[in-house]
C-alpha cells in the first residue's frame, strides 16, 4: 500500500513538472527581458538592438531592457549570457560573436554550445575608402599596393575589429599585402581624410557621414548588391573580386543553451514581426541596415560557417590571437 502510495506521489510529482515547462514557456515573459549588448551605448550594433528590442516589448508586453557590457573584444558580455539561466530572460545582441572566436586563443565560453543563434537583427555592409583623388578606382588601389608591397598604409578602429577584418578578407582577396595601422579612437577615419593613410573598411554607417560630405570617398562595397546609401559605388564583386572579398557583418541574436525550444520560437516570430514594423525598418534604414531574413536553422548554420571562416582568415592573415 505504501509502495503504490509513493509510486502515485512520485508520478504526479513528475506530470507536474512536464506540465509546467510548456506553461512557463507560454506565460515567458512574465517580467523584464535584459538583452546584453557587449558594445558601447550609441555604437550602430547597440542602436539596432534598441530599435529592435524595443518594438518586441512593445508587442509582448514587457521591457526589453538594454545592458551594455563591453570589454574584451565583447567576451564579457558574451560570457554573462553564456553563464545566464536559460530561462529567455537575459538574451544576448552581438555584432562580433564568430570574430572574437577567433581571435581570443581562450574564451571563459564555447562559442558554439553555450549558445542558441536564434536570427541575425541586420547587416551592415563594409566599405574600401579613401580621400578623394588618391584612387580612381579600386582597381587603382589594388594596383598600388601590387607595385609596393606593405608600404600601403591601412586603419582600424583595432586588432580584431569588424574593420580589421574586413580589410584584411579584402587584402587576402585582392592579393595584396598592406601596413596595418591600429587606433583607439576616430583617428582611424581621420587619418585616411587627412591623405595620411592611404585607405580603411569601415561599416558604411560608421563612414556615411564623411562619404556624403565628400571628405571620403567609397572605391566599392562589401555586399552581394550596390547599397541604397551608395548607390554609385560597385560592389566588390562588380570591382573584379569575388565573393570571398566580402566580410559579413551582422548583429545576431542569441540565448544561454538549453533555452526552452518554445521560448527560442516565441522570441523568434516577435522578432520577425518587428522587423516587418515599417517604421522599425525606417530606423533600420536610416542606420545603414540592411535586411538579412532567416529561419534559426538557416543562421545557426550560417554562425557555424562564420565561425569556421573567421578562424581561417585569422590563421590566413598571421593576425596574433589574445
Amino acid at each position: 500500500m505504501k509502495t503504490t502510495t509513493i509510486r502515485r506521489t512520485v508520478l504526479g510529482a513528475v506530470l507536474l513538472l512536464a506540465a509546467s515547462v510548456p506553461a512557463a514557456a507560454e506565460d515567458w515573459p512574465a517580467r523584464n527581458v535584459t538583452v546584453v549588448v557587449p558594445v558601447p551605448a550609441g555604437v550602430a550594433s547597440d542602436s539596432m538592438a534598441r530599435i529592435v528590442m524595443e518594438q518586441v516589448g512593445k508587442q509582448l508586453g514587457q521591457a526589453f531592457v538594454i545592458e551594455n557590457r563591453t570589454g574584451a573584444g565583447g567576451t564579457i558580455g558574451a560570457n554573462t549570457v553564456a553563464k545566464a539561466a536559460p530561462d529567455g530572460y537575459t538574451v544576448l545582441v552581438y555584432g562580433g560573436m564568430a570574430g572574437a572566436n577567433a581571435l581570443f586563443s581562450k574564451l571563459p565560453y564555447d562559442t558554439l554550445h553555450d549558445f542558441t543563434p536564434i536570427m541575425p537583427l541586420g547587416q551592415q555592409p563594409l566599405a574600401v575608402v579613401t580621400a578623394p583623388g588618391r584612387f580612381k578606382s579600386l582597381a587603382d588601389l589594388i594596383a598600388a599596393a601590387k607595385a609596393k608591397p606593405g608600404e600601403l598604409n591601412y586603419s582600424t578602429v583595432g586588432v580584431g575589429s569588424v574593420a580589421h577584418f574586413g580589410a584584411e578578407r579584402f587584402n587576402m582577396a585582392a592579393g595584396i599585402k598592406a601596413q596595418h595601422i591600429p587606433f583607439k579612437g576616430g583617428e582611424w577615419l581621420t587619418e585616411v581624410i587627412a591623405g595620411r593613410i592611404e585607405y580603411c573598411v569601415p561599416p558604411i554607417a560608421t563612414a556615411i557621414g564623411a562619404l556624403r560630405d565628400g571628405k571620403l570617398v567609397a572605391l566599392a562595397v562589401g555586399s552581394a548588391k550596390r547599397s541604397p546609401m551608395l548607390p554609385e559605388a560597385p560592389t566588390l564583386i562588380e570591382a573584379g573580386l569575388g565573393a570571398d572579398a566580402i566580410y559579413p557583418f551582422y548583429s545576431g541574436l542569441y540565448v544561454p543553451a538549453k533555452t526552452p525550444p518554445e521560448i527560442v520560437q516565441k522570441l523568434y516570430k516577435e522578432v520577425v514581426k518587428a522587423l516587418a514594423e515599417p517604421s522599425v525598418q525606417e530606423r533600420l534604414t536610416k542606420l545603414g541596415v540592411e535586411p538579412m531574413p532567416m529561419t534559426s536553422a538557416e543562421f545557426e548554420t550560417f554562425f557555424k560557417k562564420d565561425v569556421a571562416d573567421n578562424i581561417v582568415l585569422v590563421k590566413a592573415a598571421n593576425i596574433p590571437t589574445q
